[in-house]
């Protein structure tokens, strides 16, 4: 692969040494596959980032960290990247480290590696463990301030949490979901990716409480551990639907939509109302199609700036700006979308 970067510059993105880097582009041998790709991925991120960085200002490097299905991790990384010219005359480098799904250890091997290796900050998405909140501590103690996204680590030391009030966003939905359903019988299916992400579990604390006041006569039925992965969250419901014959509604907390919808039409069942998270790619079409009632949805990009600010504050180049409020919580329904995604062509 061509590429205009010093070996020093692709070892610096890549987290790995000269020497490593240059047995991997001169093809020297005895280095593992997944060393290989890391470079090459590293070449890719300077590749994107070039027409955005500037010589001039303060360079911070930042590590996304994430257990997330790759739609969220691919609409993360989009959202950064709009987002870098926003953030001169500082510049910001990201690396990335993205998981679907794997065991805590491994979340935490990344993070020591990091704390190991040195970062200006890092912004991450993770379960709600004790062993990941240690792994923050660490993080902490050796000078890299860490910004929890989307789904908080409360009980660590992380410097702040961006995201929603995912309590109010349970309670909006139980809320849509009631009106739309006014008295029509029925259950509601309400699903979870993994209960130990702290964001679902406050969404589904929220929901319960809400629907256990406006509609308490009405069952909830839960489906979860699926990692919002297309395939394990199509059995699940499928399950779910087949014990179930009355449920005609569902909130998704976690994602993994389509395949929910699948699991409907596998059955030749219909589904009332469907109220689901994030604008994702499949959501947004999935709404054009009145397949979803609408999405609850936060704005990603400036979730995403004000990580990287909160970040930038913590080494004292930006002032302080007071607490952290929650990001806005939209219901956008198919004529409501967002500029950035309602002008994009629908084909279908």
């Amino acid at each position: 692969m061509r590429h205009p970067y010093p070996i020093r510059e692709i070892a610096r993105q890549a987290g790995l040494s000269t020497a490593t880097v240059d047995r991997v582009l001169n093809r020297r041998g005895n280095v593992r596959e997944s060393t290989i790709r890391e470079v090459y991925e590293a070449i890719k991120d300077l590749d994107r980032q070039q027409t955005q960085v500037r010589i001039a200002g303060r360079t911070f490097m930042i590590d996304i960290v994430m257990q997330t299905p790759e739609r969220f991790s691919t609409a993360v990384r989009e959202a950064l990247e709009a987002e870098l010219p926003s953030l001169h005359p500082a510049v910001v480098r990201s690396r990335f480290h993205f998981r679907e799904t794997c065991p805590s250890a491994e979340l935490v091997g990344t993070l020591d590696k990091i704390a190991k290796r040195g970062s200006q900050g890092v912004i991450l998405k993770a379960p709600d463990l004790p062993e990941i909140a240690a792994a923050v501590g660490r993080l902490v103690a050796a000078g890299i301030p860490v910004v929890t996204l989307v789904t908080d680590l409360p009980h660590s030391p992380r410097l702040a949490y961006i995201g929603i009030d995912n309590r109010a966003a349970g309670a909006t939905a139980a809320y849509l979901l009631q009106q739309w359903l006014g008295d029509r019988p029925g259950n509601v299916l309400a699903t979870i990716s993994r209960g130990s992400f702290r964001g679902e579990e406050e969404r589904e604390m929220g929901f319960r409480s809400a629907m256990r006041v406006a509609d308490p006569g009405r069952a909830l039925v839960e489906v979860t551990d699926s990692d919002g992965l297309d395939a394990t969250q199509r059995a699940l419901v499928h399950d779910a639907l087949k014990k179930d014959e009355d449920i005609v509604a569902v909130y998704s907390m976690g994602g993994g939509n389509l395949a929910t919808l699948d699991a409907f039409d596998d059955l030749g069942r219909s589904c009332a109302v469907f109220v689901a998270h994030d604008l994702d790619h499949d959501n947004t079409r999935l709404l054009r199609e009145r397949r979803l009632s609408a999405v609850l949805h936060h704005d990603l990009r400036q979730d995403v700036r004000r990580a990287c600010q909160t970040v930038m504050r913590a080494h004292g180049a930006l002032p302080d700006d007071g607490p952290t409020l929650p990001s806005a919580i939209q219901v956008v329904t198919p004529f409501n979308l967002p500029p950035d995604v309602s002008s994009v062509p629908f084909a279908g």
